[in-house]
């Protein structure tokens, strides 16, 4: 179905109440989120948004085929091939806001693509977002959901030895080197950072609130508020990445989203929250044991039985592998578990009412978009085929005998392609363009040699 004649006109007055109430803006980003949710786009002139609400405007269809580098893998199909087309762009209802890091002569809006008569570009992550959320609403239920974002603060300038580093603790000649998880005194040190987040968040009506330290040197966590509205929670999260990466490089500082930065710290995740809902806004996943609760344990079964097949969208390159290890708050089992943070799947603790499941496979490397899609797809195939979860894990999942996730980024790729769910619920088109180009980065990675191979190699054979 292509755009609505009514929606098209409620977008254009968006664009018109806007420009009347910031007259100052000089120029609009439009902004649209990648096949690896990087920010890709253009940047037009004041007189020219209300047309581009109205009519859209171009980008090549092959900037959602792009690899590690930004080349576009021209196996795709959306490269040379096409003639490197364009398609056509609207921006997101709801999203045009001030670019407060740029003197407020600046806005942006999200965007998302379709083909030039209208209809949803299928290699667009966020339509393949779209089209799950509407598979979603069959089940009759109102979601509750909520993101959570690792990342790392970096300082832009390595160390002696060539190795990336915290940023220097602001007023002193001192770094964090210790792990002082939910420290308040680390969220002391880098108060004007968190503060200035949270105010840059809430002015482009992204609900970020909450910042906390998390397992290592440098890094932190910040959560998005529960919402309704899935693509809003995804739209939010691609934009939160955006305003923590931005309000860093102001401080002279580098946020990381990178799944393993460093070998020996804990990862970054994305950490997704989902409750439902009934008509009557009761949690129906609501509890005293949650292990009782025959509809929850059918989602967590979903989640975990499609769990490798999915696993190359959660995990998208080859340094998300370095995240899934023991003992380092990463899953690396199909495990589920209460209070749980050695599991894939957690149930939160929190009281009855607040009973929702979080998942934690994703990388913070991960496209939300078809992170979000990833678990709605397994919650609804679980409900839908009435799946058996497997029993509850109790204790250090790390530590028993579980089946575990793929390892390496190669057989994630070869179980995506081989579940046929995979295929329907993303689109064989898109699953088919997804994997050519992560096979060709994977070949990207694997042509270098690296330095511990010329250590360690070469003066022996």
């Amino acid at each position: 179905m292509s755009r609505s004649q009514e929606s098209s006109l409620q977008a254009s007055q968006e664009a018109l109440d806007f420009l009347l109430k910031h007259p100052e803006v000089e120029t609009i980003e439009l902004l649209v989120a990648d096949l690896n949710g990087v920010i890709r786009g253009k940047r037009i002139e004041r007189s020219l948004l209300k047309k581009v609400y109205k009519k859209g405007f171009y980008l090549p269809g092959s900037v959602m085929a792009l690899d590690a580098t930004g080349t576009t893998v021209e196996e795709s199909g959306l490269g040379m091939d096409v003639g490197d087309c364009d398609r056509l762009c609207f921006p997101i209802p709801g999203t045009l806001s001030i670019v407060p890091w740029h003197d407020g002569d600046r806005a942006q809006a999200l965007c998302t693509m379709y083909e030039t008569d209208g209809t949803p570009f299928f290699a667009d992550p966020r339509q393949v977002l779209v089209n799950a959320v509407k598979r979603f609403e069959a089940l009759g239920y109102t979601p509750g959901i909520a993101l959570e974002l690792e990342f790392y603060l970096i300082d832009p300038q390595t160390n002696e030895r060539g190795q990336i580093q915290p940023p220097l603790i602001p007023g002193t000649d001192r770094r964090m080197s210790s792990k002082q998880v939910y420290s308040v005194d680390d969220l002391d040190d880098y108060d004007f950072f968190i503060r200035d987040v949270i105010t840059t968040a809430q002015a482009q009506n992204i609900p970020a609130d909450t910042v906390i330290a998390e397992y290592a040197p440098g890094q932190f966590e910040v959560n998005l508020n529960y919402g309704n509205d899935i693509l809003a929670a995804a739209d939010q999260a691609v934009l939160l990445k955006r305003v923590i990466s931005s309000v860093a490089k102001k401080y002279g500082m580098q946020a990381s989203f990178m799944a393993k930065p460093y070998i020996d710290e804990s990862g970054n995740g994305l950490h997704i929250h989902l409750s439902l809902m009934d008509s009557e806004g009761m949690n129906v996943f609501a509890a005293d044991d949650p292990t009782t609760n025959h509809l929850l344990k059918s989602a967590v079964a979903g989640l975990l039985d499609m769990a490798d097949s999915t696993q190359a969208l959660l995990c998208p390159n080859v340094n998300s592998y370095r995240r899934l290890a023991p003992e380092a708050f990463a899953p690396t089992s199909k495990t589920w578990g209460v209070d749980n943070r050695t599991v894939a799947i957690r149930i939160p603790s929190g009281g009855k009412e607040s009973t929702r499941i979080e998942h934690r496979i994703s990388g913070a490397d991960a496209n939300p978009y078809l992170a979000v899609t990833t678990l709605l797809a397994g919650v609804v195939e679980g409900i839908t085929q009435d799946m058996s979860a497997p029993e509850v894990v109790t204790g250090n999942a790390y530590e028993q005998d579980h089946s575990h996730i793929a390892d390496n980024q190669r057989d994630a790729l070869r179980a995506m392609t081989a579940d046929p769910r995979v295929l329907d619920w993303f689109g064989a088109d898109f699953i088919e363009m997804y994997g050519k180009c992560k096979w060709s980065e994977v070949q990207l990675f694997e042509r270098q040699v690296t330095a511990m191979e010329y250590e360690l190699l070469l003066p022996y054979t």
